[in-house]
């Protein structure tokens, strides 16, 4: 069996997803992995055989998209050339984890695709929105990555094709533990725009994970970290409490580890806001943005009581058995 694997590398979610999968999916046949998009600051952990920049998504310093940005360094004729030449006939099953270029060879193609994901949760309208539906977000959510099937993961089941999170196996084999500091990684934000908030908490340990980052160093009560995966699991696994933005993946790992978790999702990103709304109705703490109060929020939020929420991991066997069945 030859299976096709696309991925959007707006983040790095979709990469630790493909990441833990790509065992289990070795026992059915050869995968070849698409990567589209370059905000990703992880190495891949697996062959990648097709590439192309696709759609990147570009922000402000403080945590706002620049929608002018990423319209402009979108290629469309590009797109669509790399489309036509996406061998998809060769491929027996064609996963897409929300990638529009994909979606566009197997139409133009004629072929069969199941969408696979977080984002295929949203074909359902009992997944969480915020209370401001977005028109055009819903448009995007629904049609970015078209497929004929749809499978979803979600931090709860709304709907009956939508199963819980991949949870990474060092979290699934090791027990957490609360060693005290605040794990960071806000990387939609500059330096500056948090710095002074955590500088006024001299009693909290911050673990910062940052971009630019080379090598670990501390400087008083910040200890800053390249964005590396095996520094960033051993971080969570010990923190006390994370702040991290409203994506999907980071907070199912502190939901699932039990820690405290604080959520800021970017602004004008609208699966990030149905995903602070499905967080908020679980009583996690979602800011909706950044102001003077921030160390204040962060301290009453470090000091508050344990969230008591029992996310469940997901059975990987199970799923991409789910996932084959439906070729």
């Amino acid at each position: 069996m030859k299976i096709f694997y696309a991925i959007q590398a707006t983040g790095n979610g979709h990469i630790s997803r493909a990441a833990q999968l790509y065992p289990f999916l070795q026992k059915y046949g050869e995968v070849d992995f698409f990567l589209s998009g370059n905000n990703s600051t992880l190495n891949f952990p697996f062959p990648v055989k097709y590439r192309s920049k696709g759609l990147s998504l570009y922000y402000s310093k403080c945590g706002d998209l620049e929608y002018k940005k990423i319209l402009t360094n979108i290629h469309l004729f590009s797109v669509y050339k790399t489309a036509q030449s996406l061998p998809m006939r060769q491929y027996d099953v064609i996963i897409n984890d929300f990638e529009f270029i994909t979606a566009l060879a197997c139409k133009l193609q004629k072929t069969k695709s199941i969408q696979f994901g977080h984002q295929a949760s949203f074909q359902s309208s009992n997944t969480p929105r915020p209370e401001n539906k977005n028109i055009i977000g819903e448009i995007i959510l629904k049609n970015y990555a078209k497929a004929q099937t749809y499978l979803g993961l979600h931090f709860q089941s709304y709907d009956d094709f939508i199963y819980p999170p991949i949870i990474k196996n060092e979290f699934l084999v090791k027990d957490p533990v609360d060693k005290g500091h605040i794990t960071v990684y806000l990387p939609a934000y500059k330096e500056h725009c948090l710095l002074m908030a955590f500088k006024k908490l001299p009693d909290l340990l911050f673990h910062w994970f940052l971009p630019h980052v080379k090598q670990a160093y501390s400087d008083g009560n910040i200890t800053y970290f390249p964005v590396d995966q095996s520094l960033f699991n051993e971080s969570l696994l010990t923190c006390h409490g994370i702040i991290t933005g409203g994506g999907f993946e980071t907070p199912s790992e502190a939901l699932y580890l039990g820690k405290q978790l604080m959520s800021i999702p970017i602004n004008k990103h609208y699966e990030q806001m149905c995903n602070g709304a499905a967080l908020k109705q679980m009583g996690v703490s979602v800011l909706d943005k950044i102001d003077a109060n921030f160390s204040d929020q962060i301290e009453d939020w470090s000091n508050g009581p344990k969230l008591n929420i029992q996310l469940k991991a997901n059975n990987i066997s199970d799923t991409i058995q789910r996932v084959l069945a439906q070729y």
